[in-house]
């Protein structure tokens, strides 16, 4: 179900702190997070973030287009490697 209109989009308050950092000091780095569930904001295209997927973290550069969506989106947490009935039909 989705979040109600008049709370406004989520998003954690120690990733608000370091995006306001990160802009303050002009840092090229990625930001690393944890928080997989919170939005993007507009306030955060052009920022690359490291978000963890449970194994590793992946880099994600926000776009004008990933405003709206959630962190979590854009780091898959299943690796598909196929079927393998297919794989043998191949051979």
């Amino acid at each position: 179900m989705a979040r109600s209109v008049w709370k406004g989009p989520f998003v954690d308050g120690h990733l608000i702190k370091k995006v306001q950092d990160h802009l303050k000091e002009n840092n090229t780095k990625p930001i690393k997070t944890w928080s997989r569930r919170s939005t993007i904001l507009p306030q955060f295209v052009g920022i690359t973030f490291n978000v963890y997927n449970g194994k590793k973290f992946i880099p994600v550069l926000i776009s004008e287009e990933m405003v709206g969506q959630k962190l979590g989106e854009y780091s898959p947490t299943r690796t598909y490697y196929g079927h393998t009935a297919d794989k043998k039909a191949k051979k």
